[in-house]
């Protein structure tokens, strides 16, 4: 799904009309795909005959509503049309329904807005349709007051009708997502072609509900909307990445998935992570961790193998880079970062890695087992595999010399809005001010997978492409949280999954797991990082059976 600014949907629009998809036609199309879309959503509540009020206002959404209205009576449902700062009188689609004998009622002819109240107690559906995307707060009260009462009864009903906004709930900003005190809070959102920005940004997100999406025939013979690079994630792109798992398949299909985590005082991020890369089917997981780690974590993970590593005082020694280097061709994907610490001697390992120092023949390397060191042996250059960069190495990363020059292109990094501070010195505040922006742009710069965390994960290519993920959930506020997701983006990674749409896919079951675990507990208070294991096979199951 698309992802724009309000000037750019009127850009496709007007691009779209001067290339022969007149504006008539993009209305009656989206009306069109309205129609179907609300009788979806009546299918799946179980509501065979529906009585429909739409909320009509003076623009372009107010004629998508009547369209949609004048499909639905034609096929035999009872609908009513409620006119808001629109004229019935010169009106082609207000007449279309009256002259079936559809029910027509005018704002102007409504005293104290009796029959508004009436008409919102009998529906089963209630479409929004009054304010659109070019809206600017704050809400003329001729618009603002029919709204507000019909917010306001729909709080006092036992019952409430289910509501569906037409592209946008009325009275937000597309752009800010700025909301307005007359906004309705929708159960669905019917967006036209595209998503646009402010439906993702705060408060604008708590009201739109779940997100669907209606073509209306823009294409790229007749509009630019291919080149937009900025997409939503959703449960078809997320279906589509995933990795087939044949009968005849064996651990070996789906790789090794090679995880160097954790410290004296952060033992648990090796666990998380480890178990999350399990959870999205990687044949094999293999944690690298300073050597003390090996008896306080093995009994936890009998799954996972164990590549032990040189220590001082419970952190990872420099030397440890060595050990690692040797077998790096026994791993499909590699994540370095969660709970290692910042101190000098991990700075070293670190430094080493990407500069691919190694002070040991390969010949002695051996999974399991701590290794020795051979000093003054001859260096040797190793292959690094697809890679993934994660909390304390993302600091540490940023104190390497020239950084940028010594990590793999198309590497994962997964700062968090901290990280991405002390990555790239823009302060905080900027950043998410700036989210989709700053992502894109680093990610060209670095030529890296900049995976922007937080709420609505931005996940950024180095080709300018960006794909949001339409989650916002205090569930994930925890610690530890982030070294799950980590820990699935190598997991994938392991599989042969492409980098970009791994970060994709972790960062969507991710985000979807967090939903569920939230709902399951009953809040998000309680809910804690490895609350989130075990729901990550309930959220890739729940993705596939979804039509």
């Amino acid at each position: 799904m698309k992802l724009v600014s309000v000037e750019q949907m009127k850009d496709l629009e007007k691009e779209a009309d001067q290339n022969g998809l007149s504006f008539q036609k993009m209305m009656e199309n989206a009306g069109i795909g309205l129609a179907k879309e609300i009788l979806q959503i009546a299918h799946s509540h179980n509501i065979e005959k529906p009585r429909i009020l739409g909320l009509i206002g003076p623009g372009n959404n107010g004629g998508d509503t009547l369209i949609a209205l004048i499909q639905l009576q034609e096929k035999g449902y009872l609908i009513s049309a409620y006119l808001i700062n629109r004229d019935p009188k010169e009106d082609p689609l207000v007449n279309l329904i009256k002259n079936a004998r559809g029910n027509v009622i005018s704002l102007k002819e409504d005293i104290r807005f009796k029959l508004l109240r009436e008409s919102v107690n009998s529906c089963d559906l209630l479409i929004d349709g009054v304010l659109g995307t070019g809206f600017k707060l704050p809400v003329r009260t001729e618009i603002g007051q029919p709204l507000l009462i019909v917010k306001n009864h729909l709080k006092e009903m036992d019952l409430p009708a289910i509501v569906i906004a037409v592209d946008c709930p009325s009275g937000i900003d597309n752009n800010t997502g700025g909301i307005s005190e007359e906004s309705i809070p929708a159960d669905f959102t019917v967006c036209m072609a595209a998503i646009k920005q402010g439906l993702l940004k705060l408060p604008a997100f708590e009201l739109v509900g779940q997100i669907r999406l209606v073509d209306i025939g823009l294409n790229k013979k007749n509009s630019s909307i291919s080149t937009i690079k900025n997409h939503v994630a959703d449960k078809y792109l997320i279906e589509s990445s995933m990795v087939l798992r044949p009968l005849d398949s064996h651990k070996g299909t789906f790789g090794t998935a090679l995880i160097v985590a954790g410290s004296l005082n952060y033992t648990g991020a090796a666990l998380l992570a480890g178990k999350a890369a399990y959870r999205v089917g990687a044949g094999l997981v293999t944690l690298g961790v300073p050597a003390p780690l090996h008896n306080a974590l093995a009994g936890q993970f009998p799954e996972a193998t164990w590549l032990l590593l040189p220590h001082e005082m419970g952190v990872l020694a420099g030397s440890a880079s060595s050990v690692l280097l040797q077998n790096l061709g026994k791993a499909s994907a590699l994540l370095i970062g969660c709970g290692l610490g910042t101190e000098e001697t991990t700075y070293e390992f670190i430094e080493s890695i990407l500069s691919n120092k190694s002070s040991s023949p390969r010949k002695s390397g051996r999974i399991g087992f701590v290794q020795s060191i051979e000093k003054g042996s001859e260096k040797q250059k190793n292959t690094i595999p697809p890679l993934v960069i994660d909390a304390d190495g993302l600091k540490l990363l940023s104190k390497i010399p020239q950084w940028v020059e010594k990590v793999p292109h198309n590497s994962i990094l997964t700062p968090h809005p901290g990280e991405m501070e002390i990555l790239t010195g823009v302060p905080k505040e900027k950043i998410q001010n700036n989210r989709l922006s700053v992502a894109a742009h680093f990610a060209r710069e670095w030529k890296q997978i900049v995976v922007l965390k937080g709420a609505f994960t931005i996940v950024a290519n180095p080709d300018g492409s960006t794909t949001t993920i339409p989650v916002a959930t205090s569930a994930l506020a925890r610690a530890g949280t982030g070294d799950v997701l980590a820990g699935m983006i190598v997991g994938l990674l392991a599989q042969g999954m492409d980098p970009y749409l791994a970060a994709i896919s972790a960062a969507w079951f991710h985000g979807k797991a967090g939903l569920q675990v939230a709902e399951r507990l009953g809040g998000s208070t309680s809910v804690v990082a490895s609350d989130l294991i075990d729901e990550i096979s309930y959220a890739i199951a729940q993705n596939k059976s979804i039509e």
